[in-house]
């Protein structure tokens, strides 16, 4: 039965399934992983992990047998595909399958922070409507103008949640997406300044570090609102922090952040904030979708040699 290695937090549901179908070790249960992999490592002809964990090139170099990654999760930032690459290791991931839930979490953002639902709710619960007291007035949402960063799968079709609220589109990439009505904005800048909701759907990684930063923000201005369902490490956090403090953009919405689970403290004591715990795709039915993928990868590795998503440097 062909050995795998495990190096994510996968749910039980998938790891149920790994271990019926092959022989699967946790890497995680180790005391001391170095030391087993120095023992044990080259028993792995397969691993499993997940985005938050990925395999950097220490580990995939301690596996002198591996052929395979299966990921479960779409951010590819933690895995050195360089150096699966130069091994000869291939990589499955799990496009696709969560574009939806992404998208509904981020427009569900989108809702909450411009119209205040969170904080009102808030309210309500604290017996402050009761006592007759009035909630203040929040933002409409339809017709608004959204300005997405990063305009892939999930852009797209966060685009497109977007045509039913009569939302004015324009989106910033690296290059123009052949094909979609949508008006792509060179200038990130620009689409700052140009946008009420500013909603960030870019990948994770050195490139995109800090994309989100205090420039950014204050082209985005006070009646502006921030919504980053990507990855923590897009935005500036402390410049955010000190951007809503201060008042100079109206409100953010955020279901990642860059050392998670830690949340600042500042943001906490805001209202105009919502905060999830990195829940975008986090359903029932995307996550064993997700998890169908990282069996497909497998089993169509080991049996024609290719994965079924394959990520490449």
């Amino acid at each position: 039965m062909t050995q795998l290695l495990n190096n994510g937090r996968l749910p039980p549901f998938l790891m149920a399934r790994l271990t019926a179908e092959y022989r699967l070790h946790d890497l995680m249960q180790e005391t001391d992983p170095k030391a087993f992999l120095a023992a044990h490592g080259y028993e792995f002809t397969g691993l499993v992990t997940s985005a938050p964990r990925g395999a950097d090139a220490a580990l995939i170099k301690a596996l002198p047998n591996l052929q395979v990654i299966s990921s479960f999760g779409v951010g590819l930032e933690k895995i050195d595909l360089a150096a699966a690459a130069s091994q000869g290791v291939a990589v499955g991931y799990t496009p696709d399958v969560l574009n939806d839930c992404v998208a509904d979490t981020a427009f569900g953002l989108v809702l909450d922070v411009m119209r205040g639902f969170s904080a009102a709710d808030r309210f309500v619960r604290s017996g402050a409507w009761a006592a007759g007291q009035a909630y203040p007035l929040a933002r409409k949402v339809s017709g608004q103008r959204l300005g997405l960063v990063g305009f892939g799968r999930i852009g797209q079709t966060i685009a497109r949640r977007a045509a039913g609220f009569d939302m004015a589109v324009r989106y910033h990439s690296r290059r123009p997406v052949a094909g979609v009505p949508w008006l792509h904005e060179p200038s990130l800048l620009e689409l700052a300044a140009w946008c009420d909701c500013l909603l960030v759907i870019v990948a994770g990684g050195a490139g995109t570090r800090h994309l989100i930063n205090a420039p950014v923000l204050d082209a985005l201005g006070p009646r502006g609102f921030l919504v980053n369902v990507s990855r923590g490490s897009v935005i500036d956090e402390p410049a955010l922090v000190q951007a809503l403090v201060n008042k100079r953009i109206a409100g953010a919405g955020l279901d990642v952040f860059e050392n998670e689970p830690q949340v600042p403290a500042d943001l906490l004591a805001l209202d105009n904030v919502v905060l999830l715990p990195h829940i975008a795709s986090a359903t029932q039915e995307t996550r064993e979708a997700m998890a169908e993928r990282v069996m497909a990868n497998l089993a169509s590795f080991f049996s024609t040699g290719q994965v079924m998503s394959a990520a490449t440097p």
